[in-house]
């Protein structure tokens, strides 16, 4: 079931971050929007309201989830950057994906999703060096996650729920 869970395996921070890797992570985030709306363009209301695994969220909550998630991680990093290692808000995707925009279209959040990732390629491209160090605390455990430590999640996070949808579609073929 992990493997249907986490398909791409869970999010490790590297021991030696690279240029390079930072880089990728960047691209990966600025290019999610184009990759996610590839995927989902062409699938019916059937697909969208399918699980790619059982009491696994559909692709169309996934789809919202993102855009919540999204905008929430966009949030915490203008906050670590702008704050003293500020406490964030967490918030229950669980609960937030049984609401009723959850059933919408999926055009408003993948507009949401353009728009958001557009400035957060551009804010994440400003950052100094030394603003990657910057950190905001989780109240979950009092965790404190660095800003690249934040970014290499959410690239991981975009990776992972594309992982999602083309195991769902690959499932569906078979």
């Amino acid at each position: 079931m992990d493997n249907k869970k986490y398909p791409i395996g869970q999010f490790k921070y590297p021991k030696d971050l690279t240029h390079d890797l930072l880089s990728e992570w960047i691209t990966t985030i600025a290019t999610f929007p184009k990759n996610l709306n590839m995927e989902v363009q062409n699938l019916t209301d059937k697909q969208l309201d399918s699980s790619y695994r059982k009491n696994g969220w559909t692709l169309r909550q996934i789809v919202h989830h993102c855009a919540d998630s999204h905008m929430n991680a966009f949030c915490r990093i203008k906050l670590a950057l702008t704050e003293d290692e500020p406490t964030i808000k967490p918030y229950f995707e669980d609960r937030w994906a049984q609401l009723k925009d959850y059933e919408l279209p999926l055009d408003a959040s993948l507009a949401i999703l353009e728009g958001l990732h557009t400035r957060w390629e551009i804010l994440l491209k400003s950052i100094s060096n030394s603003d990657l160090s910057r950190k905001f605390v989780h109240p979950e455990g009092n965790r404190r996650i660095s800003i690249v430590e934040a970014i290499g999640m959410y690239a991981w996070h975009c990776e992972h729920h594309l992982a999602h949808i083309m195991l769902s579609k690959k499932i569906g073929n078979d």
